[in-house]
């Protein structure tokens, strides 16, 4: 009897995790297959006014590495592929509607996802409950907690973890729970597909420049095509608002900080690659901050990677909040990098197991301050100390899914704990965990006074009685 073919379903939603899939293929990352088909995915909020990863510009350089482009919104429409997943009694149909519309046949499926904690990642993963899984990550997400506890059917199926190395010497908390094998894909992989990439990206057809020398404040700029400029200073915008972190105006603000910012870092040329989602008025608050302070601004106007832009301009400077490109700037092109607005995110961001966390905190130690004139972190650098923070915070979001570090949650706390590491850690949250750090050293004797403790239970006693009573009326 003939063996089952073999197909390899590959899942994306972005052009950086297809660029990433790309890299791990040539790299042989996954084992020979019959069929490798990339299923595409639009999540954004409205993808019918977004554009979708296999039309940007660069795409087709990556298309010809899988036999087959299919759309997850097209399958499942009129649903939201952030919102639909099958009902459980559904799912053998769902996998027969889908073996016959995409010619799977027989075959032996082994998928490979990304953001497995939500749907489309586990929706797919439940219409084909026999199929081994394998998970990418495409950011910094990688090195942060499992977001929830997955459905042991599913994480028991995850073999392995494929990551960027976006922080050397730092390894990824992503589904340690399930212990999966962890295979970084090589830098030199990934930025060969990014210059395949950038070679097919027409500049002219990508941006418009705003040429502002000695406008008057308030004024409309002339909008001229240009080219991408050498050597200026690149404006990594982020959708924070959308998130319901910050407010449009706040996040308005961000921007126009970046600028001011770069410029007084000496820098006359700045480009602005905006969201994709962001709304375009943005674009026009900085074309008015640009006309005051007299320096020329190009806004990107069609998507594209900021890699890309790392290799046709090379910007003498890279600002974002905490975006992911901040550390592949630095990490895989050497570029100098600046961040702001990571301590209001510390702040702002509810609840403290909040997925963004582990991202703002580690491109908050790890990347310079744009209002920091030495161009230094200020909180932490060496990858040991990177570790341990990472480690602590990881504990303090998902304690119950990684019991086993504590241990080393509570000596980084004991021992590095101060006014420059605190604010990546909440009082409240500390305190509920019974961390180090959770009240101030001069009360740290509190927890071990008996007479303390017996107030404590008797004061806990009271509220249970008082618990029953208002249930029980």
């Amino acid at each position: 009897m003939p063996a089952r073919p073999r197909t390899q379903i590959f899942v994306a939603s972005t052009l950086y995790g297809a660029a990433t899939l790309a890299a791990a293929l040539d790299a042989d990352h996954f084992a020979p297959a019959d069929r490798r088909l990339l299923l595409v995915c639009n999540s954004a909020a409205t993808p019918e006014t977004t554009a979708s990863l296999d039309t940007m510009p660069g795409f087709d350089r990556l298309r010809g590495r899988f036999d087959r482009v299919l759309s997850w919104n097209e399958t499942i429409r009129p649903f939201h592929p952030g919102g639909w997943s099958p009902r459980s009694d559904d799912v053998p149909l769902w996998e027969r509607h889908l073996r016959l519309l995409w010619g799977l046949g027989d075959d032996h499926i082994h998928l490979v996802l990304e953001s497995i904690q939500v749907n489309p990642a586990q929706a797919i993963a439940r219409l084909f409950p026999d199929a081994p899984i394998d998970v990418y990550a495409d950011g910094l997400m990688s090195y942060g907690p499992t977001r929830n506890k997955l459905d042991p059917l599913i994480g028991t199926r995850i073999n392995r973890l494929l990551y960027l190395e976006l922080v050397p010497g730092l390894a990824p908390l992503l589904l340690t729970e399930f212990a999966v094998e962890q295979h970084a894909v090589p830098a030199d992989a990934f930025t060969k597909v990014l210059a395949e990439i950038a070679d097919a990206v027409d500049e002219s057809a990508v941006l418009e420049a705003f040429h502002l020398p000695g406008r008057q404040p308030g004024r409309e700029p002339d909008r001229l095509p240009g080219r991408l400029p050498g050597g200026a200073a690149l404006l990594l915008g982020q959708y924070l608002s959308a998130l319901g972190i910050l407010t449009a105006e706040e996040e308005e603000e961000l921007h126009v900080r970046m600028v001011r910012g770069a410029v007084e870092r000496g820098h006359r040329e700045i480009v602005f690659k905006p969201h994709p989602s962001a709304p375009a008025r943005w674009s026009r608050l900085l074309e008015r901050e640009a006309g005051k302070l007299d320096i020329t601004l190009t806004v990107l106007d069609t998507p594209v990677l900021a890699e890309v832009l790392y290799q046709r301009m090379r910007p003498a400077l890279v600002v974002g909040c905490f975006s992911t490109a901040l550390l592949t700037a630095s990490t895989l092109y050497g570029l100098p990098t600046a961040r702001t607005g990571t301590a209001l995110l510390l702040e702002r961001l509810t609840p403290y197991q909040n997925s963004n966390r582990v991202p703002v905190t580690l491109v908050d130690a790890l990347v310079p301050d744009l209002d920091d004139t030495d161009e230094r972190p200020t909180a932490v650098a060496g990858a040991a100390d990177v570790q341990g923070l990472i480690t602590a915070v990881g504990y303090a979001m998902q304690h119950q899914l990684h019991p086993r570090l504590r241990p080393a949650a509570e000596r980084y706390l004991a021992t590095h704990l101060d006014a420059s590491t605190r604010r990546y850690f909440k009082r409240r949250r500390l305190t509920a965990l019974a961390l180090p750090g959770a009240i101030p050293s001069q009360l740290s004797f509190l927890p071990r006074n008996a007479a303390v403790r017996r107030v404590a239970r008797r004061a806990r006693a009271i509220q249970r009685r008082l618990k029953k009573r208002v249930t029980f009326g």
